[in-house]
């Protein structure tokens, strides 16, 4: 039977377009580089390709890709390379490409030097154990100090969902569970900081999915974002979400009645 495809609120297409960078190669999915690879075309050309954006992938899995591999890749290296789109590294380092730099929760002022050698900012939101996950206030300190300083980033670990919940933090059977960050409270909350001065760390511990509303416009309780502030934000400042699935997301969102 063939699937009935439902139209998207246009404030939610915008804030998706382009969101998810796919890293099935790493935990807690830890796909083989050829069946990720596979995956990441096949996303390409389905019907949820707009929400696509880079493959994720370390300098060791590039070179193992064939030069002919078509695809947009974001690397995980600490030097500039060649066939990336953009780069992602744990340090502040020169490069010829856009590369996002990952920021220490505990040391924010990090981002003065990102900012001074015109990169980006990078933060982890989650991982494989509980206490590897931030804080709602954490999370909020480091978005708020990307805005004040027009410093442009993404997030990555820990966002396969998309309104905070407790969730397994593996696919294994006795998974240990915490509460997640949802990336719709993290993509928000971001919006609502590059453009209003409203405390974002409500945003970011709302566990109700129905306080997010989307329509011609983009609403969270009672404050609302237009089409063009999503978009504004989505360009300019929160650029996308690294997720080891793409499967789960879209799933998650068609459960809520969102796709």
């Amino acid at each position: 039977m063939q699937e009935t495809i439902k139209t998207v609120a246009p404030s939610l297409r915008a804030l998706l377009e382009g969101f998810i960078d796919y890293a099935g190669l790493y935990p807690p999915a830890k796909v083989p580089l050829d069946q990720a690879m596979k995956n990441y075309e096949s996303y390409r050309s389905g019907q949820y390709a707009w929400m696509l954006r880079w493959f994720v992938l370390g300098a060791a899995e590039l070179a193992a890709l064939p030069g002919e591999a078509e695809g947009k890749f974001s690397v995980l290296c600490d030097s500039d390379e060649a066939r990336a789109t953009t780069i992602e590294s744990t340090s502040v380092i020169q490069t010829t490409r856009p590369t996002y730099c990952e920021v220490s929760l505990a040391n924010l002022d990090q981002l003065d030097k990102i900012k001074e050698a015109k990169l980006f900012a990078k933060i982890r939101t989650g991982g494989l154990k509980p206490e590897a996950i931030p804080t709602p206030e954490a999370v909020a300190a480091f978005i708020k100090g990307c805005a004040v300083r027009k410093l442009p980033f993404k997030a990555t670990a820990g966002l396969h969902h998309p309104i905070r919940a407790e969730q397994a933090l593996t696919y294994e059977e006795n998974s240990p569970r915490a509460v997640l960050h949802g990336f719709i409270n993290v993509l928000m909350a971001a919006a609502f900081a590059w453009h209003t001065d409203i405390d974002i760390v409500p945003i970011l511990e709302e566990t109700d999915a129905t306080a997010f509303r989307f329509d011609e416009c983009a609403h969270w309780r009672d404050k609302t974002l237009t089409q063009a502030q999503i978009k504004e934000a989505r360009k300019e400042f929160m650029h996308s979400v690294g997720s080891c699935s793409f499967d789960e997301p879209v799933q998650d969102l068609k459960n809520l009645g969102f796709l």
